[in-house]
């Protein structure tokens, strides 16, 4: 089995999309991460660039990394400089990684009109820049930016800088489709040329501003490349870079590459999620293999063919990537659906309690829930039908009041009153608006009787207009997503009632979570 040596550039490349910002703890604990997904190499950044990056490659040697090969990245020297006299060179050095991958001008286009120096004098400096780093001992690779615009436009110009970066030394030339607009019939042909004509390890970074980034990736992989730079989630400026997460299972599973280590497959979906999390992006729910819809199933045909044979809608079992099967209810949902959906309290045999559950969500879904998107109310509603419910608080009321001060801004606070085991606990919270104030006055009312619920924070909230004909009367429905350490889940609410379709919604989302940690703690205990 060929090995496929995957390079990750979240740190530098990635946190060039819009909105991200790693911090530095952020840069040191996504390294942690993908050293344990079994990545090979991780581009921590450009030490030039800022003093954040600086301090990453002096922090980043105290971690005890098990696979991974720290690449700090540059450009070749300047023009007007000695390679050993540049500050970019210098700060390369500095960073005292391992590897070092620096970018230089392909095509000759850039070379003219962005340097503004000579065809010749761009492949000295190229030259230069990588014996240098060679003599300092570093393992030391060449990206060529815009490779592929500049072959189309200048094939030998192109391939001449490539034969430069090889004949001074880099271990690996990554070819760069930096605008991101070839197709994969251009990027085979293309390798496929280069490959005949460059020996040693070729490498491909391409971005997505074809929507063709994965395609473009493994088409180059077909034409014998060898080393993949990519993205986790495909983050990254522009329309982003190519997504590791669809690269690397599409390799293994697919085309038979080695890619990870022991067990690497697996961690993937929670990589993908750990990565949104930390760079605050919301999750996109449909991304391929680690999408939470990724292998979601509604239509009740469907769901009664899955249950028969598990590939007959999945291209590949979910568990290979660590994600997980999802079976949707709604009311296009047959009995086949319920049943489906419901088989791990070992309901088959009650068909007339599947057809109550299945009315039961058809009226719901009538007067505006959706549970297709909230599957941790659907398995509360299942639980209250089949006598395995529990409350673990009695609501006593709650009381939201919104006021503007003397210096305009509008103030916030709700207060809660709830009973626990027959205690009786009020609280008041202020918030940035009603629904974060009565969250946050929940939550204090039960942490001393659930101290777990630390642990678990609100990480999306969405409303819609059911009925918008009734004007400031409709109805709305609200989807809560809530996240805890290990898990991600979704409730709804609906009523005429913002704040009380809220507070459905967040009730269900701290029961759900208490139900979890109860099962749990069932399974853990030993009989006596």
């Amino acid at each position: 089995m060929d090995k496929i040596f995957i390079y990750d550039t979240t740190l530098r490349d990635g946190s060039q999309g819009e909105g991200i910002s790693f911090s530095l703890q952020d840069k040191l604990s996504v390294t942690v991460k993908l050293d344990d997904l079994g990545v090979d190499y991780i581009e921590g950044g450009y030490p030039l660039a800022n003093p954040k990056d600086e301090s990453y490659f002096k922090e980043v040697k105290s971690l005890k990394l098990r696979h991974a090969r720290i690449a700090a990245f540059g450009s070749t020297r300047r023009a007007d400089k000695h390679v050993e006299d540049d500050k970019n060179i210098k700060a390369l050095l500095m960073a005292d990684t391992p590897v070092v991958t620096v970018v230089g001008k392909s095509w000759d286009f850039q070379v003219k009109n962005v340097l503004k120096v000579s065809l010749d004098d761009n492949l000295k400096m190229v030259s230069d820049t990588i014996e240098y780093l060679r003599e300092k001992g570093r393992e030391v690779f060449f990206d060529a930016e815009h490779f592929f615009d500049g072959y189309k436009k200048n094939r030998e110009y192109a391939l001449k800088v490539l034969r430069e970066a090889q004949s001074s030394g880099a271990h690996a030339v990554v070819l760069c489709d930096t605008n991101g607009g070839s197709l994969p019939s251009e990027i085979a042909e293309i390798v496929g040329d280069v490959r005949e004509k460059i020996q040693g390890v070729l490498g491909i970074h391409v971005h997505n501003d074809g929507d063709l980034a994965v395609a473009n990736t493994l088409a180059a992989v077909d034409g014998g490349v060898r080393q993949v730079q990519g993205t986790v989630n495909g983050i990254g400026e522009r329309c982003g870079n190519a997504d590791l997460c669809s690269i690397i299972p599409n390799l293994v599973l697919k085309m038979g590459y080695h890619c990870l280590g022991e067990g690497g497959l697996k961690k993937l979906t929670d990589v993908s999620r750990y990565i949104y999390e930390t760079a605050n992006l919301l999750l996109r729910s449909n991304q391929p293999f680690v999408g939470t819809s990724a292998f979601a199933h509604k239509g009740g045909l469907h769901v009664n063919a899955i249950q028969k044979d598990k590939g007959t809608y999945e291209h590949i079992p979910p568990e290979l990537v660590g994600n997980e099967r999802k079976i949707l209810i709604s009311e296009l949902s047959g009995s086949s659906t319920i049943l489906a959906k419901v088989e791990k309290f070992n309901l088959s045999h009650d068909s007339k309690l599947m057809r109550t559950i299945l009315e039961e969500v058809q009226n719901l879904e009538n007067e505006g829930y959706q549970f297709e998107s909230a599957e941790a109310s659907f398995e509360l509603l299942v639980r209250k039908k089949i006598g395995r419910y529990k409350t673990f608080f009695d609501l006593e009321g709650f009381r939201v009041i919104v006021e503007k001060r003397e210096n305009g801004l509008p103030i916030t606070e709700a207060t809660v009153k709830v009973k626990v085991n027959n205690i009786q606990e009020l609280s008041a919270s202020e918030g940035a608006g009603p629904v974060n104030a009565l969250d946050s006055a929940l939550r204090k009312a039960l942490e001393r009787f659930y101290p777990s619920l630390k642990d678990m924070k609100l990480v999306d909230y969405k409303v819609r207009v059911i009925n918008p004909r009734s004007g400031t009367a409709a109805k709305v429905r609200v989807i809560i997503e809530s996240r805890d350490k290990d898990n991600i889940w979704n409730t709804v609410g609906v009523s005429e009632n913002l704040i009380e379709a809220s507070w459905h919604a967040l009730v269900d989302s701290i029961e759900y979570k208490l139900l979890k940690e109860q099962e749990v703690e069932a399974k853990g205990k030993v009989p006596v």
